[in-house]
């Protein structure tokens, strides 16, 4: 589980643990800070473990990996990766940067999940079934998803032609620090990196589902409207957008529902349909259905993406040149190594900033 120290991460955790089935390996920057939180929620000695993990150091997800595969246990008994941490810059005006030299919205929330799923997926495949079902779960976004209501808000999620992330999005404020090239504008940035998460896991499941029956999945758990992914939002916002999403829209969930929620999708045997992407109608993303009947709350569907999130031309496209970017070897694609599909890509720039 990444971005398991706090938020949706943290009671994810929770809630797995309190199934009384499964050990966590929180994957976070902060380890202390995840001890801590451990403790204050009572986690019990064994049902968890502390990992450290930085998503915007494509190093340290490597590391991560390797450190996760020396621990014999855990790597022998893995059944899910839950892929949930996330950045979000929303008044940026100017780009920040990874270690490598990526804009930090894309570079943490797809590019450092996209490297670690790929890598993880061959030890997944090949520890054990205890007679469970193997997943690879992505948290998406109701804003990346532009047939929703909140999907329209502007900016909208929009890939383009993909130029910026084909430059190594290691631009400026004006070019190629967006995906689609394009100036670069906070909101967007995240939103962007959410749509690519949605069709990440789209061209894993078809790649892949078949071959290793892992089930891929994403999915959005309704609006943590006070979550910690709004630290960098105004003090107005934070304060009021809470009490619109409970009040008005009634799109609001608890940070323990939502938990629930995405522990639900990499357990409950109803959420075994691979490329799915898991949404609800009470305290979801369909505003209709929470004003109208926000009683229907427990259950979730299989939303229908955007025109753009259900492109699997550009679903592939995108996977291929995130492959190149984060240096992705033929060796380390697809459940049994050098069988990813062979890119086509035009000869790409050196990646990084001086």
């Amino acid at each position: 589980m990444t971005g398991a120290s706090s938020g949706l991460g943290l009671y994810t955790t929770k809630s797995l643990i309190d199934r009384g089935d499964y050990h966590v390996v929180m994957a976070v920057r902060n380890v202390a800070k995840a001890e801590k939180a451990a403790k204050e929620l009572g986690f019990p000695t064994g049902s968890y473990s502390v990992m450290e993990l930085e998503l915007g150091d494509l190093k340290s997800v490597r590391n991560f990996v390797k450190k996760f595969r020396g621990t014999t246990k855990r790597a022998k008994t893995f059944q899910a990766l839950i892929c949930n941490a996330a950045v979000y810059f929303p008044n940026a005006v100017e780009p920040t940067y990874t270690v490598d030299g990526f804009e930090e919205s894309v570079g943490v929330t797809h590019l450092g999940h996209f490297l670690l799923a790929n890598l993880l997926l061959q030890d997944l495949v090949k520890a054990d079934d205890m007679g469970i079902d193997k997943r690879l779960c992505v948290v998406g976004s109701v804003t990346a998803n532009t047939n929703t209501l909140a999907g329209q808000v502007p900016p909208r999620a929009n890939l383009g032609d993909m130029s910026g992330l084909l430059a190594g999005l290691d631009g400026d404020r004006n070019e190629n620090a967006m995906i689609d090239g394009d100036r670069f504008i906070g909101p967007k940035a995240y939103k962007d990196a959410k749509l690519c998460n949605i069709m990440t896991i789209k061209e894993m499941s078809d790649r892949w589902h078949e071959e290793t029956g892992v089930t891929f999945s994403s999915m959005y758990p309704g609006c943590i409207a006070d979550t910690p992914l709004f630290r960098n939002h105004t003090p107005t916002f934070r304060f009021l957008f809470p009490l619109i999403q409970k009040y008005i829209t009634k799109g609001y969930v608890t940070m323990s529902e939502a938990g629930g929620r995405l522990a639900s999708v990499v357990c409950d045997p109803q959420y075994t349909t691979s490329g799915a992407y898991w949404a609800w109608k009470g305290g979801g993303d369909q505003l209709w259905d929470n004003y109208w009947d926000n009683s229907n709350r427990e259950s979730a569907f299989d939303n229908k993406p955007s025109k753009e999130g259900g492109d699997m031309l550009k679903a592939k496209k995108m996977f291929d040149i995130s492959a190149e970017v984060v240096g992705l070897k033929p060796s380390e694609m697809g459940p049994k190594g050098g069988n990813g599909v062979k890119m086509s890509l035009p000869k790409m720039p050196a990646f990084g900033r001086n």
